[in-house]
């Protein structure tokens, strides 16, 4: 029986926790930051968790 395979693109973007969430970074914290304050690109720097309308979805591509 043929496994199944993590998908490339979600592995590098979302991380699951030891109690199962899944975590993401923050849009907007990659560059341009002459355009945002220093408490906006801390902010932007923690991970969120995923919205629960896309948990299914980035789950399955994780393989779980």
């Amino acid at each position: 029986m043929p496994k199944n395979k993590t998908h490339s693109g979600a592995k590098k973007r979302f991380r699951v926790t030891g109690s199962g969430k899944v975590m993401r970074e923050q849009a907007g914290h990659v560059h341009k930051f002459h355009e945002k304050t220093p408490q906006k690109a801390r902010a932007l720097s923690k991970d969120v968790l995923v919205s629960t309308g896309d948990l299914k979805k980035v789950k399955k591509l994780l393989g779980r």
